[in-house]
């Protein structure tokens, strides 16, 4: 007699780096446990936070590993998560981000099916703080879904990090935006899809909204990785063309 077993899905690491985010742990992680996928590693890296993070954290302890380390900015929590994940897949979402509806699955699904494929993206929703009545901020759409370089949209193979490397940890800003550069660099393969994934929030406490422009970033970023290069005489990759590359064609890049 036959027996119809469930499909193994991949254990799947969620790496939160947090810092004072009490205002939105919650509902954060009520999100992650409502996209219903398994099997899920939750990691919050408490970088430092002097608010009620950990008070918070505490609520979950069944749900979530929670690590807390001094304040060495977002590139050094999200090593710290990477390195305790032990997922073959690995996400990042932001405290203060939300997931799209069973975006988790989707994106796993695509990742089983191709296996040629790195990292899989999706669309972006900007959602802009509008009020905050009972405490409780409200957060409406202003503007389309778009693609853009941010970790959160994406899945990624746990093996890519072994050959792109970790975050540099001397960028307090644009550390992702640094890692997408040296991903593209060494031709890994990434796809996109025309579905929302991530609804990102717009406050006045985002790191990227102040002092930081991602366009700038890139420029300046892309610029020194060039110059690294050749100071070293190691031109390699897609860097080794010499091509001008512009923040559109980057962005849009796909295997």
């Amino acid at each position: 007699m036959s027996m119809n077993l469930k499909p193994k899905y991949p254990l799947v690491s969620v790496i939160m780096p947090v810092y004072n985010g009490a205002d939105f742990l919650a509902e954060a992680l009520s999100d992650l446990q409502q996209q219903r996928y398994q099997p899920l590693e939750i990691i919050i890296v408490d970088d430092g936070s002097v608010d009620e993070t950990a008070t918070i954290a505490a609520q979950f302890k069944e749900d979530i590993r929670y690590v807390y380390q001094s304040n060495q900015g977002p590139a050094a929590a999200r090593n710290t998560g990477i390195k305790l994940a032990t997922g073959e897949l690995i996400a990042f979402l932001d405290v203060d981000d939300l997931w799209a509806k069973n975006r988790l699955s989707t994106q796993v699904d695509f990742l089983a099916t191709r296996p040629e494929i790195d990292i899989v993206q999706g669309l972006i929703q900007d959602l802009e703080l509008v009020r905050i009545p009972h405490d409780s901020p409200i957060f409406e759409v202003n503007s389309e879904a778009y693609y853009s370089v941010n970790l959160g949209s994406a899945l990624y193979r746990r093996e890519v990090f072994d050959t792109v490397g970790l975050f540099d940890e001397t960028l307090r800003y644009n550390e992702d935006t640094d890692w997408f550069i040296r991903a593209w660099d060494n031709n890994i393969k990434k796809a996109q899809l025309d579905e929302v994934a991530l609804f990102y929030r717009k406050h006045d406490g985002n790191m990227t909204n102040r002092n930081n422009s991602k366009q700038s970033g890139f420029v300046w970023l892309l610029k020194k990785r060039l110059d690294q290069h050749r100071e070293h005489g190691n031109l390699s990759g897609r860097a080794a063309s010499g091509q001008s590359v512009s923040i559109t064609e980057y962005i849009g890049w796909k295997k």
